[in-house]
């Protein structure tokens, strides 16, 4: 396994991972047209590229393919939080998630906040993050609940 700084060239990958991520969700949480929906935004979302070029990300790789990513864009959010759908639930998300909570605190932040999948939530509570509310919004004309979290990471 190896952890790395994600670069302008890592951005296929990162839409792959994020496609297969999407795609591999149970149909019991996420309905075939939610996922048609949300995963064409890798290609189709400005924001998505925005988060990668703009933004700081690790990514996890294994035998040279990317299996998981996470961004933080702007800086106190993350914005990015995908792993290849058979590395799911292995430990990469808390690796990437302590690396990001990490480099905030070593820059000074008070607090990181993101909006968390119907799947990705549990992660977060499980370390140690807040549900702030629930909340729906439209992707392509598709209605999807997610949960506004919030984390204080300031060492006093």
């Amino acid at each position: 396994m190896n952890l790395r700084q994600i670069t302008i060239k890592d951005q296929l990958g990162l839409k792959k991972v994020y496609f297969d991520s999407i795609q591999s969700l149970d149909e019991k949480i996420y309905s075939k047209e939610q996922k048609r929906a949300w995963s064409s935004q890798a290609w189709n979302n400005p924001n998505f590229d925005e988060s990668i070029i703009k933004g700081k990300g690790w990514l996890i790789s294994k035998q040279g393919n990317i299996i998981a990513f996470a961004t933080r864009y702007p800086t106190d959010r993350i914005a990015l939080f995908y792993c290849i759908g058979k590395f799911q639930r292995k430990g990469y998300g808390s690796k990437l998630l302590n690396k990001l909570e990490d480099e905030a605190k070593k820059e000074g932040l008070d607090s990181l906040y993101t909006e968390a999948s119907l799947i990705s939530y549990d992660l977060f509570l499980k370390n140690k993050w807040e549900i702030i509310r629930k909340e729906k919004v439209m992707i392509n004309n598709i209605v999807f609940e997610r949960y506004k979290m919030i984390k204080i990471i300031k060492i006093n």
